[in-house]
């Protein structure tokens, strides 16, 4: 967290610098400031990125997109890693700006190595997805090499499953898709 005490807004962001490699989000009218990340994390978000693209090829059903902006709401506006979101989902919540304005179906965070920005991951971007209708939520973790499953349960999102090397990912919300989850992580 940068500040304290301060409400940001969409707009405030207008007014920030652009920089590259630097990531801008607010959550509850606080400003997080990211870096560029890992290598290996940014090897883990093109390879589950490419693992769901293909299934939403062949299916049909939906866009995969990487890094996409969503603004939830003025003091709301997050970029996870990865999204899936339903054709029928994008027609209704993609602005002229080609930001998302509502939940996607699936939200991939892949973690990053401080101990900050896992606990923003685990805990407010948990809470921030699941009180905005996200359906689905995977935390992939390159270093450990383990992805967590959170599924909506009576309204929230909950652990599901943690699943693990030659574990296979399958999905109510993606029928078809099937992933060996070793094949998420770089070698």
């Amino acid at each position: 967290m940068l500040t304290e005490g301060i409400r940001w807004t969409i707009e405030d962001l207008e007014l920030l610098p652009e920089n590259e490699g630097t990531k801008y989000e607010i959550i509850d009218g606080e400003l997080f400031v990211t870096r560029a990340p890992h290598f290996r994390h940014q090897q883990t978000c093109l390879k589950i990125g490419r693992k769901l693209d293909a299934w939403s090829e062949s299916s049909g059903l939906g866009e995969t997109i990487p890094g996409p902006g969503i603004l939830f709401s003025e003091s709301d506006n997050v970029i996870p890693d990865v999204v899936w979101v339903s054709k029928e989902t994008l027609a209704l919540m993609l602005d002229e700006g080609g930001h998302l304005t509502g939940a996607p179906e699936l939200v991939v965070e892949v973690l990053s190595g401080s101990k900050e920005d896992q606990r923003r991951d685990r805990e407010v971007k948990l809470k921030l997805y699941s009180s905005r209708g996200v359906k689905e939520y995977w935390i992939a973790d390159w270093r450990s090499r383990k992805l967590e499953v959170y599924c909506r349960e009576q309204g929230i999102l909950k652990l599901a499953v943690t699943l693990f090397g030659d574990d296979t990912i399958t999905s109510a919300l993606l029928p078809g898709f099937s992933c060996s989850v070793e094949k998420f992580f770089p070698n």
